[in-house]
């Protein structure tokens, strides 16, 4: 593809030669003479003036560069859109192999590919153009909607409820028990019926190894547009709202409420019952037990507020400076204190043997 009409194709302004040859996309160290690659992050500016790649996709106002230039206002986005005209997954004809194993009363839409062992259970509804790859088990009563793609040992348990052009990566499990238990009489845990199911909107991708729990009563919900990472954990009950992220290893305790637009990165933790507001986020490895106001950016477990956790993380740094400067001070200070207490108290044993002889009565 020329550079020309791959510009044209992103909306980007080109400043450079619009015959270059451009056969693929790579990262701005590894682009070569042939290749595109952006910059979105100030740290790799200094690389962007270096670099073997036949042009660059940059903001508008990046300073100029040998390189040519592709100008936009979200460099990330065209990068990943001009990354899908070069790389274009697998596709899957339409079919259903002969090991599947499709109960008669489920109902598969038009143009479904259904792959080796797929298991499709009683009273299933899939809507056009699913793929189920092999070894996907679909539990009875499950619904999805159009454009349902689910890899390999991808796993959706009864009557969980799914949108338009959801995709389930390689071991994800909709639906798994909730962990509820209650103790009896006899101090043993007795296993909480988990009766409510998983509904998950449109547009929601769920990666590796992530666990979404049904609920015990009502339902466990995902909003539309929202990205769940690798081994992620949602716990039962909980209601995760459009368009947030929930980065790898993040745990959601049951009945946790998460608003929409949040970003809780990777390996935070949910307290259950706890709610997120709209357009919060929680850095790296947060943990919090109280609920997190709209627009809030929490650091640190327990979590608190991003600014003042900067200031402290800077402090902690600085401790064990710190405390040889007050170990130091306290000397000081005690031998200022030693050397004020000896004529002090000679002072005072001599006004006190002055009054019992009675000298100055």
């Amino acid at each position: 593809m020329r550079l020309g009409e791959l510009a044209s194709r992103l909306g980007a302004e080109l400043r450079g030669n619009a015959d270059l040859e451009i056969t693929g996309v790579k990262g701005i160290e590894e682009a070569g003479p042939a290749e595109i690659t952006f910059v979105a992050n100030p740290r790799y500016t200094s690389l962007a003036r270096t670099t073997r790649a036949a042009a660059v996709i940059v903001e508008p106002e990046f300073q100029e560069i040998s390189a040519a230039t592709l100008r936009i206002k979200n460099p990330y986005l065209a990068f990943a859109r001009a990354l899908a005209f070069f790389y274009q997954p697998p596709a899957y004809l339409p079919g259903i192999h002969p090991t599947a194993v499709i109960d008669p009363t489920a109902e598969i839409g038009e143009g479904a590919h259904i792959g080796a062992y797929a298991v499709v259970g009683p009273g299933v509804r899939l809507g056009p153009h699913a793929t189920l790859l092999p070894h996907v088990v679909l539990y009875p009563g499950v619904q999805a909607g159009s454009h349902f793609f689910a890899h390999a040992h991808a796993v959706v348990r009864e009557n969980c409820v799914l949108g338009d052009h959801v995709t389930l990566e390689n071991g994800a499990v909709i639906g798994s028990e909730g962990f509820g238990f209650a103790k009896n009489e006899r101090g043993q845990w007795e296993k909480i019926p988990q009766s409510g199911p998983v509904r998950i909107g449109s547009r929601v991708d769920v990666q590796a190894n992530a666990a979404i729990d049904r609920a015990t009563v009502g339902a466990t919900e995902i909003g539309d547009g929202t990205k769940i990472d690798n081994l992620v954990q949602v716990g039962h009950g909980s209601r995760v709202g459009r368009d947030t992220l929930l980065c790898a290893q993040t745990g959601l305790a049951g009945s946790s409420v998460i608003g929409n637009n949040v970003i809780l990165a990777g390996q935070v933790g949910i307290a259950g019952h706890c709610s997120v507001g709209d357009g919060a986020i929680l850095t790296a490895q947060s943990a919090v037990s109280h609920d997190v106001p709209p627009g809030k950016t929490i650091s640190g477990s327990p979590g608190f507020d991003n600014r003042i956790w900067l200031r402290a993380v800077a402090i902690f740094q600085r401790l064990p400076e710190l405390l040889r400067r007050l170990e130091r001070l306290e000397k000081e200070f005690a031998g200022k204190a030693n050397g004020m207490a000896e004529p002090l108290a000679s002072s005072l044993a001599s006004q006190a043997a002055t009054r019992k002889d009675g000298s100055q009565e």
